[in-house]
């Protein structure tokens, strides 16, 4: 022992040397041999080889994804919906209710996200939160057997407690009560609404809960997921968090819009399912049975809405999103409308924007005027014009923040959902989203987008070059750090 510690004594820096450089080579090989996406890749093993203790250190915390790697899937066929039912309301053929162009997009999508385009299911635009709040609340109050709510953010605010009240009403009237609220999220108000729903009786779990306190590992993953879903049979998702402020009420005249969606019929088992998994994967909890699994679904409307749910993650699901989108960006052949607060695409996307444009493609990208991200809005001003310049119009929105995520092509395909078009949402964030086989829906959806292109101001490459120095060049300082925003 006394030899070993005069070896130490006297080595020490060469065991320090050795221990690091083992260290840091180990972490190096770990991140070329799992990471998918190349930049992420050389980015971590410049960390582990050229600061190997604290490279390697970091790299364990931080650039390891410990998050489960299964997909969501359909469950077999009898386990919930019989067979006969299954074959009843999927669809195989989208180009009557859609067009002849995305007949191949449907069978991306059928590799992409493992659900089947489902019809006989109705879709309500909900516009901002004086229409969305009183509907999911009026839907809350009126439930009989469960409930199952998922935000990103879920404020303690005037709102936030109206929404925590009526589910704990609704958990002491003999209702199923299960909340999920993403880690991240739930710190944006104190003290948080989490405290006030287990207190009144309701089951609420934290996705992506930190454990001992640490939460670096996980702070870049997290659930951007919004649905609610009553009795099974009854859903709404879209953009929209539990917030207050996007109540008139509240905010006046400065009341920021957003686009949330309220659905019917066989889709809203797929948006059961995804919640579920959520549960399950945070709680260990499986929820089953006809309280959450409706096993029969009732009058089916004559004329419905082909739709399908793809979630998207860093998990089994990782790059769903990004794929369905340049799928639609490589069928379409008229007119693209694209709707983002947040609109970060990476070069592939970009690319595909691009070639879209170039080959005739009308291509509008909507972004807001005032947005609620300053850095975000920086980074999105320093990227823009490699889209501008390809042929891509862009406007920028007049009024208030829109959050609205909104995407058409050729007045027959449209992708709705939380993702953003952002480093974070496409390779970060869980996210979840609809694609709607729909002319009547994605028209609705386009009147909107021209609306708002009606009152927007074009961003032009001149107008551009002509701001300041300073402020381009904060704008491309800004853009380089996107990733990380």
């Amino acid at each position: 022992m006394t030899v070993l510690k005069a070896l130490l004594s006297e080595y020490w820096p060469h065991v320090l040397f050795v221990i690091s450089g083992l260290a840091g080579t180990f972490a190096a090989v770990h991140a070329a041999m799992t990471k998918q996406d190349v930049r992420a890749a050389v980015a971590w093993v410049g960390v582990a080889l050229f600061s190997p203790i604290f490279g390697a250190a970091l790299y364990l915390v931080a650039g390891i994804n410990r998050v489960r790697k299964q997909r969501i899937t359909q469950p077999r066929a009898g386990t919930i919906y019989s067979e006969d039912l299954i074959q009843r309301v999927s669809v195989e053929d989208v180009t009557e209710s859609s067009g002849t162009q995305f007949a191949t997009l449907k069978l991306l999508g059928d590799q992409v996200s493992h659900f089947q385009v489902l019809n006989f299911n109705e879709i309500q635009i909900l516009r901002g939160g004086d229409e969305t709040y009183p509907a999911m609340l009026s839907a809350i109050r009126a439930a009989t057997h469960s409930i199952a709510l998922q935000s990103y953010i879920f404020d303690h605010d005037v709102l936030g407690v109206e929404f925590a009240q009526a589910l704990i009403q609704a958990q002491a009237r003999g209702v199923q009560v299960r909340v999920l609220i993403d880690a991240v999220g739930a710190k944006y108000s104190r003290p948080q609404i989490i405290h006030m729903l287990i207190k009144g009786g309701v089951r609420t779990a934290l996705f992506m809960r930190p454990l001992f306190g640490l939460r670096l590992a996980y702070a870049n993953l997290r659930s951007h997921r919004k649905l609610l879903v009553i009795d099974g049979v009854q859903g709404f998702t879209g953009g929209m968090n539990i917030r207050a402020e996007f109540l008139t009420a509240v905010t006046h005249a400065r009341v920021p819009q957003d686009t949330h969606f309220q659905l019917k019929g066989p889709i809203v088992h797929q948006l059961m399912i995804s919640f579920a998994h959520d549960w399950q994967f945070t709680t260990q909890e499986a929820l089953r049975g006809p309280e959450w699994f409706v096993p029969v679904l009732g009058p089916l409307v004559e004329t419905g809405v082909p739709m399908r749910c793809v979630p998207s993650g860093p998990d089994g699901t990782l790059g769903s999103t990004h794929s369905m989108l340049l799928g639609a960006l490589s069928v379409a052949q008229f007119h693209v409308r694209i709707q983002s607060p947040y609109f970060l695409p990476d070069l592939v996307l970009i690319s595909a924007l691009a070639t879209a444009a170039r080959r005739g493609v009308i291509v509008d990208i909507v972004v807001p005027g005032a947005n609620n991200l300053k850095l975000v809005n920086a980074a999105m001003m320093g990227q823009i014009d490699q889209v501008i310049l390809a042929g891509c119009r862009v406007w920028r929105a007049r009024g208030n923040f829109d959050h609205s995520k909104l995407c058409t092509v050729d007045g027959g395909w449209s992708y709705i959902g939380s993702s953003n078009l952002d480093p974070r949402s496409l390779r970060l964030n869980f996210e979840l989203d609809l694609e709607v086989y729909d002319r009547n829906f994605a028209d609705r959806l386009e009147v909107q987008i021209d609306e708002i292109i009606a009152r927007a101001e074009r961003i032009s490459i001149r107008a551009m070059r002509r701001q300041p120095f300073w402020k381009r060049l904060r704008n491309k300082v800004v853009w380089l750090a996107s990733p990380y925003l």
